[in-house]
């Protein structure tokens, strides 16, 4: 046997016991093909994901969360889902038909086969019109309320699920409205229908406020913040949000939701390096003033570096929206092995 055919069985042999390990794992023989295929083409097997509990939800929750939104807008991408869960993702999010197309349809096939084995996020926007801080009226509370009950049934129905694990209020921007009783007694009547367990804020303005009225009210579970290790990160104008602490500086406020029972959950941890067209794209260096000397020495490419320090520096875990099997695995690696960059960080 020539050394060049010794090397093609070696990597065989590594090929099939990769993808019968996910096979096994998953069930999936979808999942199975794409991970051998990967393997072939990158040499390793993936590192082992790590799991953190997720606030006062208790569960065991994988520090990298699917983000579902974008991936599955336009069509189902069953192989991706199928790898990730395999690789040990077991936080899948997504979002209603309002924002984003058919995802929830499109992630159903996928429950379908793991619904007991996940834990499942969706939400809805309360599309008030309201400015950041001002003081929500009892009509914009009942309708922000109303809106919510009704994205959530029809969440449901799209997912083909009797329930969710999670609904979050979507983009909520405005305190005052995060914090109507109105909004909690429709929770409330959901939950003790069976419909959600646990109650959720995501927002991509004005977060500091929104966290902060999360903690206050206290029956708030998660809050999905968009966090970058410069501090907020603000989506209306694309860039850091003005006048923002860093995430160190940040710990305080991050340390007072986890003492309130209040799962974290960073997202478009990567956004602002990507940049935007018209200016050329790319701003990789952005956050590089953030880092040690050692951590900028790491393999890791600067979007990695973004995610490996979020989901260190007060975040609980992380959502990505991961549209192919590279940007998956990119982003797998990157939270899986950052604990070894940040021993020292509590």
């Amino acid at each position: 046997m020539t050394e060049l055919n010794r090397r093609n069985l070696v990597k065989l042999i590594a090929m099939l016991g990769v993808g019968g390990q996910t096979l096994l794992k998953s069930g999936s023989l979808q999942a199975a093909i794409a991970e051998a295929k990967h393997y072939a083409s990158i040499g390793e097997p993936w590192p082992e994901m790590t799991y953190t509990t997720l606030g006062r939800t208790g569960y065991r929750a994988s520090r990298l969360v699917f983000g579902c939104g974008a991936a599955l807008s336009r069509a189902r991408a069953d192989e991706l889902l199928e790898t990730a869960f395999a690789a040990g993702i077991n936080v899948f999010d997504v979002g209603g038909r309002r924002y984003y197309d058919d995802a929830e349809m499109n992630l159903a096939p996928f429950l379908k086969q793991h619904r007991d084995s996940v834990f499942l996020i969706s939400k809805s926007g309360l599309y008030v019109d309201i400015e950041e801080n001002a003081i929500a009226t009892a009509a914009q509370c009942r309708e922000a309320a109303a809106t919510w009950s009704q994205a959530l049934d029809l969440s449901l129905s799209e997912l083909g699920v009797d329930h969710v694990d999670a609904y979050y209020m979507m983009a909520s921007h405005n305190p005052s409205l995060v914090g109507c009783e109105e909004m909690h007694l429709a929770f409330e009547r959901a939950r003790e229908a069976g419909k959600v367990k646990h109650f959720g804020v995501s927002t991509h303005q004005n977060a500091q406020r929104v966290l902060e009225k999360a903690i206050e009210v206290g029956y708030i579970d998660l809050a999905m913040v968009a966090m970058t290790p410069a501090g907020f990160y603000d989506w209306n104008n694309k860039s850091i949000q003005e006048g923002t602490a860093s995430m160190r500086d940040l710990k305080p406020l991050f340390d007072r939701a986890r003492a309130a029972g209040i799962g974290l959950v960073g997202m478009k941890a990567g956004r602002y390096i990507a940049g935007r067209r018209f200016l050329g794209w790319g701003n990789p260096d952005a956050f590089d003033g953030f880092y040690s000397a050692e951590f900028l020495r790491s393999a890791l490419n600067p979007f990695q570096r973004s995610y490996a320090y979020v989901v260190n520096h007060g975040m609980d875990v992380v959502n990505a929206d991961m549209q192919t099997l590279n940007h998956l695995r990119e982003n797998f690696v990157a939270v899986a092995t950052s604990r070894s960059y940040f021993s020292n960080v509590a």
